[in-house]
């Protein structure tokens, strides 16, 4: 038979262990939300950043086409294509 010594420590300690464990259970689902919007958030970044990329290397295809660089060169640079008779042939 258990004393009535003993229940009046088991029980105040039992008490304590389940608020305890209430609280952790508590604190790991509170932690697991703020994780979970962290990584909303970053899914949300990773997204942004794929779009400029993709935004990017059509800058890029765009700027490395031959009419564009022409059309720079000819506006921007003021250069021209030399007339024929100013070509000269050089061999090695």
């Amino acid at each position: 038979m258990v004393g009535r010594r003993t229940l009046a420590i088991a029980v105040p300690v039992l008490w304590g262990l389940a608020l305890a464990s209430a609280a952790g259970a508590i604190y790991c689902k509170h932690r697991a939300r703020e994780l979970f919007v962290e990584l909303e958030r970053l899914n949300a970044r990773r997204d942004d950043l794929e779009i400029e990329w993709g935004q990017l290397q059509l800058e890029q295809s765009a700027w490395s086409t031959h009419a564009f660089v022409e059309r720079v060169a000819t506006t921007k640079l003021r250069m021209a294509s030399p007339a024929p008779q100013d070509i000269e042939l050089v061999s090695p």
